[in-house]
């Protein structure tokens, strides 16, 4: 039986929305263009809605969620969980979208946008609680200067909401 999930991204809702929003503004914006053109057909119609719901699958943000010993990353067509309490590393991975990869000893791998750490405290909270019983059962062999910054990060934002919630921002 997989534990409860403690912490989830708050954030999701919300892109998912936006992502939903800008794939349905693509198909109307295309669609009405050719109606006024007088060129909109069926087949056209199937292509700019074709092309709208490819938009959707692009922009369509992971949904995060975290329990004890467990992280779960849900994309549209695939779903990843890593042992959080057993990791090995935990890295920056290469390319245009910055994403942090971590991987349990059971060779099971997740990938996630920093962001969502970043603008979750809970969910960093049990990612970095259970990344230090990593540590100290000796598993995490790699990784650890990457926490270190995503906690730099993590503090750096946490510090900055209060102030700005205190007026002295």
């Amino acid at each position: 039986m997989l534990p409860e999930p403690v912490a989830y991204d708050t954030t999701w809702a919300g892109e998912a929305r936006s992502a939903a929003g800008y794939g349905a503004l693509l198909f109307v914006l295309l669609a009405g263009v050719d109606e006024v053109a007088g060129t909109l057909t069926d087949l056209r119609a199937a292509l700019w809605l074709f092309l709208g719901a490819l938009l959707l699958a692009v922009l369509w943000p992971t949904r995060v969620s975290a329990a004890r010993g467990l992280l779960t990353t849900r994309g549209l067509w695939r779903e990843a969980r890593v042992r959080t309490d057993r990791l090995v590393s935990v890295r920056w991975s290469n390319g245009v979208a910055q994403r942090l990869v971590l991987r349990d000893a059971d060779g099971n791998r997740a990938e996630l946008d920093p962001r969502v750490l970043i603008a979750n405290p809970a969910l960093w909270h049990v990612l970095d609680t259970d990344a230090r019983i990593s540590v100290t059962r000796g598993t995490l062999r790699c990784g650890e200067t990457a926490l270190l910054q995503i906690a730099a990060r993590v503090d750096r934002e946490a510090a900055r909401t209060v102030f700005k919630i205190s007026g002295l921002e």
